[in-house]
């Protein structure tokens, strides 16, 4: 506490000194020194508990430290003090959209708060907020696979902020993920005319070069990619041929006893990237991003188009896993044998008849 600050009797800060002491934890904070912003914000608050701006600068300052559990709990009492803050509304979902990591959960929440500042940015004519809700509404959107809807919210952005670079490279992989791959071409294209180095659509061309079999372009624009953003990007995690088909057969060795029973009569193959047929063949689309898939009927729904149970069944059920999608997934030879192993385990639950829902709650999404 400062000296001038002993002197008060009274447990609240002054307004104006309150006021002074806010513009310098935003001093800070824009600076980015976040460690001395939340030491300001942590000050200010153990004179005005519930002060909403020092609430909101702590949960601000605790995301950009990566310290993101305590983050949402200081975004959740800051929103307790001021539920209808744009602002603030703003920051809790961009950290449960973009700073949680792989938690479908926290993406959904974020999407709510997205659902509430939208409406309240809208109702204030607040053009500038309302665009970033629909730009983050659409990034949540297309990382819970509802990647439809997250066109229609990204489309809503640009039509109030146009040239958004990050709009648009969000739009464009909403097209991929829902195989519009000519559109994804010619979006990404476009982003490059405005960003030349932008690494996400550098990535995604080479995606889709990979596709048409173009080799050589593929190359190039996943090389670029890793030059620009190597973190982002780095090089897949290449196990060779035979290596990768041990890795699967030891997936295999590895299920419980009663699981591989019923793989008797089903093939397990390994591809390179998904055929367009494989993608398109359920409503939405799958992602071409996708790890494995499992083809043909589920355990318990063989042969019901007949009274024979002894007939040959014309659509034998086999399960693929895709190398390059694998290989680009996985971060380390270590992950990369652990997600084959994830992946034969969630192709096999498709099998048994369990959905993405059932998947998702055992931990095999």
């Amino acid at each position: 506490m400062s000296p001038h600050m002993g002197k008060r009797t009274s447990k609240q800060a002054a307004p104006s000194d309150v006021e002074v002491r806010l513009d310098g934890v935003a001093a800070a904070f824009e600076e980015g020194a976040f460690e001395e912003a939340l030491a300001g914000a942590e000050a200010l608050l153990a004179v005005a508990p519930g002060l909403p701006e020092a609430l909101h600068w702590r949960a601000a300052t605790l995301t950009e430290l990566g310290r993101t559990e305590e983050a949402l709990e200081a975004y959740g009492k800051a929103l307790k003090a001021a539920p209808e803050d744009t602002e603030l509304l703003l920051g809790a979902a961009e950290c449960l959209v973009c700073r949680v990591g792989d938690d479908r959960e926290a993406v959904e929440e974020g999407l709510e708060l997205c659902a509430r500042g939208r409406k309240l940015a809208q109702r204030a004519g607040d053009v500038e907020l309302l665009f970033e809700f629909l730009l983050l509404e659409g990034t949540g959107l297309n990382q819970v696979g509802e990647c439809a809807r997250a066109v229609a919210s990204l489309e809503a952005a640009l039509g109030h902020v146009p040239r958004s670079v990050e709009a648009r490279v969000e739009r464009a992989i909403a097209l991929f993920e829902l195989c519009r791959f000519p559109e994804a071409q010619a979006a990404f294209e476009e982003v490059l005319k405005d960003a030349a180095d932008e690494p996400w659509a550098h990535h995604y061309l080479g995606l889709l070069a990979e596709r048409r079999g173009d080799a050589k372009e593929a190359r190039k624009r996943f090389g670029k990619a890793q030059a620009v953003a190597p973190q982002e990007f780095p090089p897949p995690v290449e196990l060779g041929e035979e290596a990768f088909d041990k890795a699967v057969e030891d997936a295999v060795k590895a299920l419980p006893g009663r699981v591989k029973e019923y793989l008797d009569n089903v093939t397990i193959a390994v591809e390179e990237i998904p055929k367009d047929e494989d993608l398109l063949g359920e409503s939405p689309p799958l992602s071409p991003c996708i790890l494995g898939v499992f083809r043909g009927p589920a355990v318990g729904t063989r042969n019901l188009y007949t009274d024979d149970p002894e007939s040959f069944d014309p659509y034998p059920a086999s399960i693929v896993l895709y190398q390059k999608n694998l290989e680009r997934f996985a971060k380390t030879r270590e992950e990369l044998i652990e997600q084959i192993g994830i992946t034969v385990m969630h192709e096999v639950g498709h099998l048994m008849g369990l959905d993405e829902d059932d998947l998702w709650q055992r931990g095999l999404d």
